[in-house]
């Protein structure tokens, strides 16, 4: 299995809201408002979720997230 397979993989279901909606174009303030969650722990979803796709940005998650799928 490719290693970009098990990285998508191995993102928890929270991770992929807040990946859902940093893709709808939404600012960390407003994925916490959204989700109930305050500001420090959506930078954490969005931080751990760079490093377990291995990208380093907003583009790079969304993009890499489009392309295997894990976005409807």
């Amino acid at each position: 299995m490719p290693t970009t397979t098990r990285s998508l993989r191995s993102v928890t279901p929270r991770q992929r809201d807040v990946l859902r909606l940093i893709a709808d174009g939404q600012t960390t303030a407003e994925i916490a408002e959204e989700l109930g969650l305050s500001v420090f722990t959506v930078k954490n979803y969005v931080e751990r979720t760079f490093s377990r796709l291995g990208v380093y940005s907003r583009a790079g998650a969304v993009g890499m997230a489009m392309r295997e799928g894990l976005l409807e």
